[in-house]
């Protein structure tokens, strides 16, 4: 029996990377999850048929979290929610209005905790999954990151504004920050507009997590004994810790 036995989890951006690691874990551990995507079904699916092959109990839910509508959609089909994971996250895709960002990595992520928090039973958690660079607002070494650092610190900040309405439901809010992300899809564009930046950061920390090490430290974060408005830190040097 897992720590998760009998409680369902939606896990945001997760038919790749991070988020679908998460998934799987979280499945691991005994929960139903909810493979959330916006429009790679297949991969979402394969997400969910992976699980599946290892005994666990998931369901691919499309939504994109930014549209109203369709967050509606989403949360009509949801009875109960015992852990949130708020993963997904953006801004620097080609072709996004200049708000993008902000809508994505802000608002969208206040409204799915809004929508959820009536679903979420005591002792229910919410899990924000944001960057060092964001974290520590440190955006000085990654200059074409810096309005997606800037749209994520400003989610970061939101949701912990709400942690009083959090607390008098009973339910944990805990932030999990990391340092760049061998193979993930922001590390990769951050290399395409930026070449050697990979190469930089792995020598700056002294070696770069990989997507399966950073989402333990998320599937670890829905389940730690942790105090509400708790921050777990993963990877990067000694001199991240500032905060």
């Amino acid at each position: 029996m897992g720590q998760l036995t009998d409680t369902t989890a939606l896990i945001t951006g997760a038919s790749r990377g991070i988020g679908a690691a998460t998934a799987r874990l979280l499945a691991a551990e005994g929960a139903h999850v909810l493979v959330n995507y916006r429009d790679k079904a297949k991969r979402a699916n394969a997400v969910v048929d992976a699980i599946a092959a290892a005994g666990g109990s998931a369901a691919a839910v499309q939504a994109d979290i930014t549209a109203a509508a369709d967050l509606d959609r989403l949360f009509a089909g949801i009875e109960r929610l015992d852990v949130l994971v708020l993963n997904a996250s953006g801004g620097l895709e080609k072709n996004v209005d200049p708000d993008y960002a902000l809508r994505l990595n802000r608002d969208a992520q206040v409204d799915l905790a809004a929508r959820a928090l009536p679903l979420l039973p005591k002792g229910g958690r919410i899990v924000y999954v944001t960057s060092h660079q964001a974290h520590f607002a440190a955006t000085e070494e990654l200059a074409v990151y810096a309005p997606v650092a800037r749209s994520k610190r400003a989610g970061e900040d939101a949701l912990l504004a709400m942690l009083p309405e959090f607390t008098a439901r009973g339910v944990d809010f805990i932030t999990v920050s990391g340092d760049m992300i061998e193979g993930t899809i922001t590390a990769t564009l951050l290399e395409r507009a930026q070449p050697g930046t990979i190469a930089q950061r792995r020598e700056a920390a002294g070696g770069l997590l990989t997507v399966e090490q950073f989402a333990q430290h998320v599937a670890d974060a829905a389940v730690a004994d942790l105090e509400t408005g708790a921050v777990v830190l993963a990877g990067g040097p000694g001199a991240w810790a500032r905060d």
